[in-house]
């Protein structure tokens, strides 16, 4: 059996344009025992770390790249060889995204011959090419191929699809033919849009979404048959039997491409330290220096405490082993940079970290972990192997302040936001189905109110209690694919605020974009993707509770002379557990809801850690555990 390497495909990350989930369409390619997969989607490397993750739990190889679409309509597929060349892809992309406004990006074929060192091309032959194109256009995309092959002279491709036309022998040998001609030798492709032919009716609703137009009026912007699918190595093989040489050089431009997303690890930025020292050396002075402050002679007469120390000990060291000092570091520069504004910015971290003793020295968090006793492995594990993720909290009237700071601080060449993978919900997608397939709007709107949120589809029972027969065809197709559109992703949004640094330029890394805001660009990879892949997150985020906080601190400041900060507010004035074991807790934050008001006089708090306790048990996972009752 010939081995064959499918180079072309499509995933749902091409936004409204790829059927399938990366992921779906790996596992099906090594089930069907492809040499390797390769993902290429329209100007973007969005969808590629999920088919990494697929891959590698597989046997079969996951060639990276993307399919360059220029803004006159030339297509080819770029795979970067080695790891300098998909660098250049990425900053191509740039490029791209960042001369455009954000979901766009303008791309010039002389930008892409540009970027072409260590780049494989195969170019993609317009669709008129295959029904007979006008000597203009043939003529337009003959010169763009030539320039192609001389600026990646043995690297350069043509694709061949075989669309199951009565003409395709004729079809591909001139294609063939004018790959000979100017030295880019055919390569077979199936360019695929959806791993198995039963995706064909949902890519032709996702057509009609993003054409605006319904089934009836599509024409030939739908596929012309249910082909565009992954097919077997013997499949291909049959198809192009009179071209076995476009099904070899697929196996042997996947053995070209030796770049892996693997190689992207551990490419955090190098933080300024004083001279003669290192990143953890710096750290260890930062963060004995702020115990000391923290441990005061006047409250703590013995210096700090004995298990403080060596906690902070411990820390440290397993800091130092698994390199995240320049993490740590980086943290701590935000928060005083929040802390020296003429007015300070009040922040605050949280989550697992808030229990770091680290943390709390470097003045990233105000809670003292003394007192809490949780186990630092819950933040930082040799273990587990996950980079830290420390959440900072900042007034949300400010946080636009330390954004701008890190974008200066860093560069935009090597700072940009998450991106978050915005998918359809239950009511959108029975909407955009119900429209694309032609249903009036009143139906489409009586089955939306029937489901909220993400949902799992529209039941029977929901159908009839919109006054709607479940049994109808039209209804049960529009539910169907509807069913299939929701939790499919629809677009890329910027993240709350995680942002993700690098060493080197991070368009070396992953492509960026602009967002939808002014001055606030973001990558193409969400949060799950950086953990992945290991990279580390700075969380910079906001908090409408510490600007009532800071307004509160001022008035006392203001009216009775008392400062205070976040770590030396009192938590033992026992009017306030009074108010809050009566339910009177309207306005204050986290206990105002009516779970917490129905918890506090059961409970009773009479210190913060009862508090503590308090919001912590009301949850859904304390609750469906039965944890509450007897606790």
């Amino acid at each position: 059996m010939s081995a064959y390497a499918e180079l072309a495909v499509t995933t749902n990350f091409s936004f409204l344009r790829g059927a399938s989930h990366p992921q779906e369409i790996v596992a099906r390619a090594d089930e069907l025992g492809l040499t390797a997969i390769g993902i290429a989607d329209r100007n973007s490397l969005a969808g590629v770390v999920r088919a990494y993750d697929e891959a590698r739990k597989r046997k079969i190889k996951l060639l990276t790249g993307s399919r360059l679409v220029t803004v006159d309509g030339f297509e080819v597929l770029a795979y970067p060889t080695d790891r300098a060349a998909y660098g250049r892809l990425c900053h191509l992309i740039t490029a791209g995204n960042l001369k455009a406004k954000k979901g766009e990006c303008h791309l010039a074929l002389e930008e892409i011959l540009n970027a072409a060192e260590g780049q494989i091309f195969i170019a993609l032959p317009p669709p008129m090419l295959s029904r007979g194109a006008s000597r203009e256009r043939l003529t337009a995309f003959t010169s763009r191929l030539g320039a192609l092959v001389r600026a990646a002279a043995g690297r350069t491709f043509l694709a061949g699809v075989h669309y199951h036309r009565g003409d395709e022998p004729r079809r591909l040998g001139l294609l063939a033919e004018l790959g000979g001609e100017l030295h880019a030798p055919l390569v077979a492709v199936n360019d695929i849009f959806y791993h198995a032919p039963e995706r064909r009716p949902f890519a032709d609703l996702l057509t009609c979404i993003r054409e605006k137009c319904t089934i009836a009026e599509a024409g030939l912007r739908l596929s012309i048959n249910a082909e565009r699918h992954l097919k077997t190595p013997a499949e291909m093989a049959r198809l192009f039997a009179k071209f076995p040489d476009a099904i070899a050089r697929t196996a042997r431009i996947a053995e070209s491409c030796r770049f892996s997303l693997s190689e992207l690890k551990y490419e955090y930025p190098d933080e300024p330290v004083p001279s003669g020292k290192t990143a953890q050396q710096h750290l260890e002075d930062l963060a004995w220096t702020g115990a000391q402050e923290r441990y005061p002679k006047d409250k703590y007469p013995h210096g700090i405490p004995d298990d403080v120390r060596k906690q902070l000990n411990d820390e440290l060291a397993v800091i130092g082993k698994l390199d995240y000092a320049r993490y740590f570091l980086t943290v701590h520069d935000l928060v005083s940079f929040a802390r020296r504004q003429e007015k300070e910015i009040l922040c605050q971290g949280r989550g697992s970290a808030a229990n770091s003793v680290v943390c709390f020295c470097l003045g990233i968090t105000s809670v003292n972990p003394d007192k809490s006793n949780l186990l630092f492995a819950r933040f930082i594990s040799e273990n587990r192997g996950e980079p830290p993720d420390i959440d900072i909290d900042f007034e949300h009237e400010r946080r636009e302040e330390v954004i701008q700071y890190i974008y200066r601080r860093y560069g935009r060449h090597r700072a940009a936001i998450c991106a978050t993978v915005v998918h359809y919900r239950s009511r959108r997608a029975i909407r955009e189905t119900g429209k694309a397939l032609g249903l009036t709007e009143d139906v489409t709107a009586a089955l939306a109110k029937t489901v909220w949120g993400y949902g799992d589809g529209l039941l029977d029972d929901h159908i009839r209690q919109a006054g709607l027969d479940p049994a109808n065809p039209a209804i049960r197709q529009a539910v169907a694919l509807a069913g299939e559109l929701i939790g499919f992703p629809r677009h890329l949004s910027q993240h709350v605020g995680g942002f993700v640094l690098t060493r080197a330029p991070l368009d070396n890394t992953v492509p960026i974009g602009n967002a939808a805001m002014d001055d606030r660009t973001f990558i193409e990879w969400d949060k799950d993707d950086i953990d992945t892949l290991g990279l580390m997150k700075v969380d910079v985020l906001a908090l409408g509770m510490l600007s009532c906080l800071r307004r509160g601190l001022d008035l006392l400041k203001d009216h009775y002379g008392a400062e205070y900060s976040l770590a030396t507010l009192p938590q033992d004035d026992s009017a306030v557990y009074e108010m809050l074991s009566r339910a009177d807790s309207i306005g204050v934050f986290q206990v105002e809801s009516r779970a917490q008001m129905s918890m506090l006089p059961r409970l009773k708090p009479k210190c913060f850690y009862d508090l503590v306790i308090e919001v912590a048990i009301v949850r859904p996972g304390p609750i469906q555990g039965d944890m509450v009752h007897p606790y």
